[in-house]
């Protein structure tokens, strides 16, 4: 659902990106998926890296914390053309991408992997890191507090810790479609509510914490602690790309909304079918109001 996967990032509260659906989650099979939504974020992306980039402007290495594909990997290696950019994440398909990214766009001279599960990979740095970049990773570990502790950890004196996490649902449509009932997304959100909370409460070693996270990111022991929300702005009519993540989210919720079709009133899931069958002229694939509006919330401090 979402996180979207929105995860994109685009969906949930934050957790958009897409890497969600299953608390097992096959993330190669959602390389294409992820890649496509980190590309529709870019623009947010680059203004959220260069808000990092006016605290820390020229870090020597620069970490991606659960890169998946590299999509926000190489455009950190654009944004710090002195940094050496390390990708870390637990897929080595996923790396697999994001070190070919890197040679077409030119970078990979300076660019590395490492293949780790999170938190405890990051002890495999050769150096501490000037920017340790982790976006909407950290929800998907069972404690994050300890999570938190463990990327302070990596950090060089000095260097900043920029988390991606909450935010708000992502919107695709008008509150009235014109079928069903009006407020579909709303509705969606709340159940998406409940998914989240079961695939957090499926984490091993999970614990229950307030999502306070400039007060954890203090509670690491880091200073100047400070947020700040980015939006991706989208307006209809949109692109094909936009299109197609929108169809990607929908899916994916559609599929979601299977095991939760009790939290949910039949009306809404018809018109979750409508919206996603190519021959209707209500769908998405055809829907001239269509748009995508995403907001992802930074979380910065410093070592």
């Amino acid at each position: 659902m979402g996180h979207h996967h929105q995860h994109g990032q685009g969906d949930g509260h934050g957790h958009g990106h897409g890497h969600h659906g299953h608390t097992d989650i096959d993330w190669a099979e959602l390389a294409e998926h992820l890649e496509e939504q980190a590309e529709l974020f870019e623009p947010l992306n680059r203004r959220a890296a260069a808000w990092v980039a006016e605290r820390q402007p020229e870090p020597g290495l620069v970490v991606d914390a659960g890169s998946g594909p590299g999509v926000v990997s190489t455009l950190l290696a654009d944004t710090f053309p002195g940094a050496r950019i390390v990708a870390v994440d637990g897929s080595g398909p996923l790396l697999e991408r994001a070190r070919s990214r890197a040679e077409r766009l030119g970078v990979a001279d300076r660019f590395a992997t490492l293949e780790a599960e999170l938190p405890e990979g990051l002890a495999e740095l050769e150096y501490p890191a000037d920017v340790l970049w982790a976006s909407r990773s950290l929800h998907h570990l069972g404690d994050q507090r300890a999570g938190i502790a463990a990327f302070a950890e990596r950090l060089a004196p000095g260097g900043v810790l920029a988390l991606v996490e909450g935010g708000l649902p992502a919107r695709f449509l008008p509150r009235d479609i014109g079928i069903g009932r009006p407020g579909l997304q709303s509705r969606l959100d709340a159940v998406e509510e409940l998914w989240f909370g079961e695939m957090r409460a499926a984490l091993p070693g999970t614990v229950a914490e307030a999502e306070d996270w400039p007060g954890l990111l203090t509670a690491a022991g880091l200073r100047e602690a400070t947020s700040r929300t980015f939006l991706l702005d989208l307006p209809a009519p949109v692109s094909e790309a936009a299109r197609a993540h929108a169809l990607t989210v929908f899916r994916r919720r559609r599929e979601t909304l299977a095991e939760y079709a009790d939290h949910l009133d039949p009306s809404d899931l018809s018109t979750l079918d409508r919206l996603l069958d190519p021959d209707d002229k209500a769908s998405l694939y055809h829907r001239t109001d269509l748009f995508v509006l995403a907001a992802h919330t930074v979380h910065l401090a410093r070592a």
